[in-house]
């Protein structure tokens, strides 16, 4: 089995990095800066971590792009769930903290002469035609042809 870990895949050409990632190779590195900086964890202090920093990165890029359940990326990187579920949240809030990874606001959208243009997929869930169930289409058994256990 193939494990995504950072060593694995920091050779890997630009577009392939973004396309397993969601990012490029410099914004995964300015994302390292920003966890180096932000103490993620006490340092000196209980434990420390199993995964590097930038596998606890990759492992919340996994997540957030993937929506892989904590389970499946815990068997992937040999942790429990809770400490997925603990990363994942360490991770995203030194990112959200950081300012070089905000969106800019409304405002300064509307103030701005660059155009964007937007594409809007419709990803919601359709149902499917299948064929319906009716009496007709199921054959009841009766009860005389049913095998009785023998005494």
């Amino acid at each position: 089995m193939f494990v995504v870990f950072y060593q694995n895949i920091k050779d890997y050409p630009t577009e392939k990095f973004r396309r397993l990632t969601g990012v490029l190779p410099a914004t995964f590195a300015l994302m390292c800066d920003a966890l180096r900086t932000q103490r993620t964890h006490s340092s000196g202090r209980g434990r420390p971590p199993f995964l590097s920093l930038e596998d606890r990165l990759l492992m919340t890029l996994m997540y957030l792009r993937e929506y892989r359940t904590f389970e499946h990326i815990g068997e992937t990187y040999g942790v429990s769930e809770a400490t997925v579920c603990r990363t994942i949240r360490q991770v995203e809030s030194v990112l959200i903290q950081d300012k070089r990874f905000h969106l800019p606001g409304k405002k300064a959208l509307l103030q701005s002469d660059t155009v964007f243009e937007v594409i809007l997929i419709d990803a919601t869930e359709s149902p499917c035609e299948r064929p319906k169930k009716n009496s007709i289409s199921t054959t009841a058994a009766r009860r005389n042809d049913t095998l009785k256990k023998p005494r």
